[in-house]
């Protein structure tokens, strides 16, 4: 129990913290990686630790279904339908997104496990989010018309409750250091809903961690500080958190998003190829390619020093390497990896 929330837990964790030899050893920095890929279910991702909270908050309510969304591609809204998958519910995702012309990636993976995506078309008339709200609006409607009820996730499962699954991260980091050895230690994670980057900053403030944590934004944001700020405000209310937190306390980089949400870059996929040729590790185009690329460019900027200890949270999404306008521009990148003989 975490600030006197419960959940189910369904998790593998601890997961692993592995230091990156090779990488440390090029970028004169040391290296880890907090291997949040590796958690159970739907191929895993950061999203799951978010919902062992609301997944037990919405048995709590008697739900049998469990409604979300995000984007076409949504990596929260496989792993909505990996959770319900395993415990018997029904689960949808409403996304305001074309059809991407193919099912392959996390659609595939959708598919896979029984999860309906509902693509909602824009209009010219309406936007975004009103077409979102109307899409949910119905889409509960008829579900609850066959006997259903409906539980609501917000895109990436970042809202109050689902950040103490990375409140619970930064506890198990404070653990695995401390039996590591390490001190003075960077944290480094990506910044997308910012649940994720919320729990951590939540908990690292909360319970006094030895941390210093650093966002990195994937995508453009008019006032970071500002919107991370609203976000703990709002926690520190729902959870009845004793510590305040001011606007200048929350690090949060937005060099490195390269103009759009989950756009192909190539700086990123070098990125992806570097961490796969010297470590075996993927990373993902959208969240941890880009966010291993500005550790990489903070490292050659100095701010992040030599020799610093930094660990990087493997947020997972895998899957998006298999996007068509991802995977087209490697296709092209690796054809001379293919030798027909």
């Amino acid at each position: 129990m975490t600030l006197g929330r419960e959940k189910i837990h369904f998790l593998n964790t601890p997961t692993p913290l592995t230091h990156l030899s090779g990488i440390s050893e090029d970028l004169g920095i040391d290296l880890y990686l907090k291997r949040d890929d590796l958690t159970d279910f739907g191929t895993g991702g950061n999203k799951l630790r978010k919902l062992e909270y609301l997944v037990k908050d919405a048995m709590d309510q008697g739900a049998t279904m469990l409604l979300t969304v995000g984007g076409a591609q949504t990596n929260h809204g496989r792993l909505t339908g990996a959770v319900a998958a395993k415990y018997g519910l029904k689960a949808a995702i409403v996304a305001v997104d074309p059809y991407p012309g193919e099912i392959s990636a996390n659609l595939l993976l959708d598919g896979i496990m029984g999860c309906p995506v509902y693509l909602v078309q824009q209009d010219g008339v309406h936007t975004d989010g009103e077409l979102q709200a109307a899409a949910v609006a119905k889409v509960t409607a008829e579900w609850e018309a066959k006997g259903e009820k409906v539980y609501f996730i917000p895109v990436g499962g970042s809202n109050e409750l689902g950040i103490l699954g990375y409140y619970d991260c930064a506890l198990e980091l404070a653990s695995q250091t401390k039996e590591m050895g390490l001190t003075d230690v960077r944290i480094v994670s990506t910044v997308g809903s910012m649940g994720t980057y919320m729990g951590l900053a939540a908990a690292i403030k909360n319970e006094n961690l030895p941390f210093h944590l650093t966002g990195i934004s994937i995508m453009p944001r008019k006032d970071a500080a500002g919107e991370a700020l609203e976000y703990y405000n709002r926690a520190k209310a729902f959870h009845h958190l004793p510590e305040t937190m001011t606007a200048d306390e929350f690090d949060v980089n937005c060099d490195y998003e390269y103009g759009a949400y989950n756009n192909p870059v190539r700086e990123v996929r070098e990125a992806i190829y570097y961490m796969g040729r010297r470590e075996a590790i993927i990373l993902d185009p959208c969240y941890t390619g880009k966010t291993f690329a500005a550790i990489m460019g903070l490292t050659k900027e100095g701010i992040i020093r030599q020799g610093e200890k930094v660990i990087m949270i493997h947020t997972g999404g895998i899957p998006g390497i298999y996007t068509r306008h991802h995977r087209e521009e490697m296709e092209k990148e690796l054809k001379d990896y293919i030798h027909i003989i």
